[in-house]
């Protein structure tokens, strides 16, 4: 596997990051931008002119991840030449949540034939139930095939979510890619380091990724009266204060993170990026620094496990919204940390995303939504 990387600024255009040359065509380019960018035909023709044979993948985020910058309203691109894996791709549309799982089933079953090891999805940010979609992938995949990925973003505007596959990027897209062959290792990690505050409080009132009711009491008012002075900000900084909820996940207990998507005032409900179960405690949570940039170390340490005594050639990070917003500046000491574990060897890219997709640990093959975490996917080929 050989990676060459290159992002755009307005600025100051096409600049290339990597020094390493491709033997040939790369099978695939992904690209990251600002949705303003991803969606438009003249960038979309300009990367076709420099990879004219390549599958050309899409997406608009929260940040854009080159090494170890982030960058907004930018492109970050990463040409990917395998020697001895196979790539498939599958796209499907999604105009309504309650459709996420037969979404996910549907990419599945056409992504399923010998040698598939592994499947990464790049899903619409906001007309998802990351939950269901997951699920989709989870009951009809193999279950010896992992899945992670993300939802795609739209900085803190929460407007446009854009995905596209051989063309720019549109709404309502989901495009999933198979990696097939036994040459290839995958290695995955997903850690948040948020802390809960306050008291657990049940799910009285729920449909779905809908939020009605805590105790008994309307959602959005009890959200505001914690906020305070920052519910004006709403939905975006909801992110500062996502919810954890203790739920089963097969035969385990687990504990997930939701963040907010939108807010309903005429019902007072509030859409979370997934499923919201009845019955369930929620506590909310806060950030900590430290705990933060430490969670995106140990994500990077997981990460590397599976790949056993290789080095990782490629990782993808996907970090949440959430975590950008409290970092700030500080933001690039979580891509730094993820740097030291992983190896100056490593082509690092990614973005900041609405959702992440990865199982809870790198011992698992079942995939769940996370929120607020930083998720990383490393690929090695032997």
């Amino acid at each position: 596997m050989k990676v060459e990387q290159k992002f755009w600024t307005a600025q100051d255009g096409w600049k290339m990051v990597s020094s390493e040359k491709l033997p040939a065509d790369p099978q695939c380019v992904l690209v990251f931008g600002g949705r303003s960018l991803v969606g438009e035909q003249k960038i979309f023709a300009e990367i076709k002119e420099m990879y004219p044979q390549s599958a050309l993948l899409l997406c608009s985020t929260a940040g854009e991840i080159m090494d170890t910058q982030v960058r907004d309203d930018s492109l970050a691109l990463s040409a990917i030449w395998f020697e001895k894996t196979t790539i498939k791709f599958a796209t499907t549309d999604i105009t309504d949540a309650a459709a996420s799982y037969d979404a996910g089933a549907k990419m599945a079953h056409e992504l399923v034939q010998d040698g598939l090891v592994h499947v990464m999805v790049f899903s619409d940010g906001l007309n998802v139930n990351g939950t269901q979609l997951v699920k989709g992938f989870n009951d009809t995949l193999p279950a010896n095939v992992s899945v992670t990925g993300g939802l795609v973003g739209d900085g803190t505007d929460f407007k446009q979510t854009l995905v596209g596959l051989n063309e720019p990027g549109k709404e309502h897209k989901i495009v999933a890619m198979g990696f097939y062959g036994p040459a290839l290792r995958i290695g995955y990690g997903s850690k948040g380091g948020w802390d809960p505050f306050g008291i657990e409080r049940t799910i009285t009132k729920a449909k779905g990724n809908v939020l009605y009711e805590l105790d008994g009491q309307p959602a959005l008012k009890l959200y505001k009266d914690y906020l305070g002075e920052l519910a004006k900000g709403l939905p975006s900084t909801g992110l500062l204060f996502p919810l954890r909820l203790r739920i089963k996940s097969g035969d385990r207990d687990v504990e997930v993170v939701r963040t907010i998507l939108g807010v309903n005032e005429d019902d007072q409900s509030i859409t979370f990026a997934g499923d919201m179960p009845e019955g369930v405690q929620a506590a909310l949570m806060k950030a900590n620094f430290e705990r933060l940039i430490d969670g995106a170390s140990v994500s990077g340490k997981m990460s590397l496990e599976a790949l056993q005594s290789q080095k990782a050639q490629l990782a993808i990070l996907i970090s949440c919204i959430g975590r950008k917003l409290v970092l700030k500046e500080r933001t690039e000491e979580e891509l730094e940390a993820v740097r030291s574990e992983l190896g100056p060897q490593a082509a690092i890219t990614g973005f900041y995303s609405y959702g992440e997709l990865s199982p809870v640990s790198p011992a698992e093959k079942q995939c769940e939504l996370h929120n607020q975490t930083m998720t990383i996917t490393t690929f090695s080929e032997a």
